[in-house]
């Protein structure tokens, strides 16, 4: 798969990136197929020398399928060459350090007591419908076509709303 992505150059402390097109099984730092920029994260913003891009050949390779890195993607949003990417949302970002530690100590006592324990109550809910499943299957061949459906209904709603409770945990 081809990446559009950052490749570290400069020295220590006063890193220089360059705007790379790679294989993605490549290093960071390694192997490139072409350079079609620079990026210079110690220039203030505002100065046009900050980041340098060959837009004719950043297109060709979006073309192509390559696909950027959330950095090399915020940097083209910039640019206009592609739609702004979505601000991630931390908000553990704005909690000072000391705060996230107190809250990570106690956090995983109060939610792991829940999580433990909500398994448990949802496996039998799933167990029984299949144990109902085959006492169900029986009657089936015997009865009408039209009372098996409404049966089955109810069934596939009840996993389809215990599904998301476990893929939320």
């Amino acid at each position: 798969m081809l990446k559009l992505r950052l490749s570290r150059g400069g020295t220590k402390k006063r890193p220089v990136y360059k705007v790379v097109v790679a294989d993605s099984r490549f290093a960071r730092d390694g192997r490139f197929i072409e350079k079609v920029g620079f990026f210079n994260p110690l220039l203030p913003k505002d100065k046009k020398e900050r980041v340098g891009l060959e837009v004719e050949r950043i297109k060709y390779w979006l073309g192509q399928g390559a696909q950027p890195t959330t950095r090399v993607a915020r940097i083209l949003g910039e640019h206009e060459l592609i739609a702004m990417p979505a601000n991630g949302n931390n908000p553990n970002k704005a909690v000072p350090k000391k705060e996230r530690k107190k809250e990570a100590e106690e956090a995983p006592k109060t939610e792991a007591a829940p999580a433990a324990e909500a398994p448990k109550e949802e496996a039998p809910k799933e167990e029984a419908p299949k144990e109902e499943a085959p006492k169900e299957e029986a009657p089936k061949e015997e009865a009408p076509k039209e009372e098996a459906p409404k049966e089955e209904a109810p069934k596939e709603e009840a996993p389809k709303e215990e599904a998301p409770k476990e893929e939320k945990k």
